[in-house]
């Protein structure tokens, strides 16, 4: 069985016992089976459970600082008496290749402010990105590919 499942239902399990199906009794409940389920590793056969659980916390934290930092070089370019923002189109080469990965690095562009996913190539190589500050296009690649896109690959991969 799935250990994402057994977590869930130990989660559930946890909110039967307490009586309580509130948000925060289930995320406790979480993540006390996350750590039975971590103790009684040796017992099941080798998985990769745990290291994905990790990868997919550290890109929802990458996401959030990501989120936060350009919410604010929005405002502060949106509230400056100038406007000093260079919009411009930036095609970035892509790494991920599967459905699932390529809309989730389209979906977490388009979802941070500033940034809006445009169009995929036909061959599913190239993503193009409307950036409403764009200095230097080969940063924004770069920090793409090494920020979203390498977090993306160590969750699926």
């Amino acid at each position: 069985m799935n250990l994402l499942l057994v977590n869930l239902i130990l989660a559930l399990g946890w909110g039967a016992v307490n009586g309580e199906f509130t948000l925060s009794n289930q995320v406790v409940g979480f993540i006390l089976g996350f750590f039975c389920l971590w103790l009684v590793r040796p017992l099941y056969q080798p998985t990769r459970y745990f290291v994905k659980f990790w990868a997919s916390l550290q890109l929802l934290m990458l996401f959030l600082f990501e989120l936060v930092k350009s919410c604010l070089i929005v405002a502060k370019q949106v509230l400056a008496p100038r406007l000093s923002c260079c919009a411009g189109i930036v095609a970035i080469p892509l790494d991920v290749k599967s459905d699932i990965e390529i809309t989730l690095l389209a979906n977490l562009i388009t979802l941070t402010p500033g940034t809006l996913s445009l169009h995929i190539s036909p061959d599913r190589s190239v993503l193009f990105i409307h950036a409403m500050s764009v200095s230097d296009p080969d940063a924004l690649r770069q920090e793409i590919k090494s920020g979203f896109e390498r977090r993306i690959l160590e969750v699926t991969r």
